[in-house]
């Protein structure tokens, strides 16, 4: 049981690690699941839009509240359709990535049932996660939490999935 965390503290910028480490191991033909997260428009408020692995949609999880706004952007519903879609797409997956462990999975919501589904049945998970819900994450994650150097996830998810051949 695997489940690997990169955190890094620019905005985008674990997004980006994930998204390059999901890309590379489709193109290798490695069966991954999940979610990863690309945000645009971030001059005050991003839209946040995530796409489900290895050929599902894109979603956009961020609603616009409105200039003034300063709540939570996350479209709760949406997160869950991402959820479902992923959850669709698992079957014979060898990695599950997922874009963050946020405020949802904190609460128990979101991604959280699925990684701790997927990581009881053997599938290694490499996972965004920031600083606001870190140790959310290392209370659920706990012994099990392997930090991965940003510059090392590729290498880190190689070989996490030729472990479990």
């Amino acid at each position: 049981m695997r489940i690997g965390y990169v955190f890094l503290p620019e905005r985008g910028a674990t997004d980006a690690v994930l998204t390059e480490v999901a890309a590379h191991l489709l193109a290798e033909g490695v069966p991954v699941a999940g979610a990863v997260q690309s945000n645009t428009g971030c001059d005050i408020h991003c839209d946040m839009d995530v796409r489900v692995l290895p050929d599902g949609p894109v979603i956009r999880i961020s609603q616009r509240l409105g200039a003034g706004s300063s709540g939570c952007r996350l479209d709760a519903g949406a997160l869950e359709v991402a959820v479902m879609e992923v959850a669709a797409r698992l079957a014979g997956a060898r990695l599950l990535v997922v874009n963050k462990f946020g405020k949802h999975e904190a609460e128990g919501r979101g991604f959280r049932q699925m990684l701790a589904e997927v990581a009881g049945d053997g599938v290694p998970v490499l996972i965004g996660i920031n600083s606001m819900n870190r140790q959310a994450f290392f209370d659920f994650a706990g012994d099990l939490a392997e930090e991965v150097a940003p510059e090392r996830a590729l290498d880190w998810a190689r070989l996490v999935v030729a472990e479990g051949v």
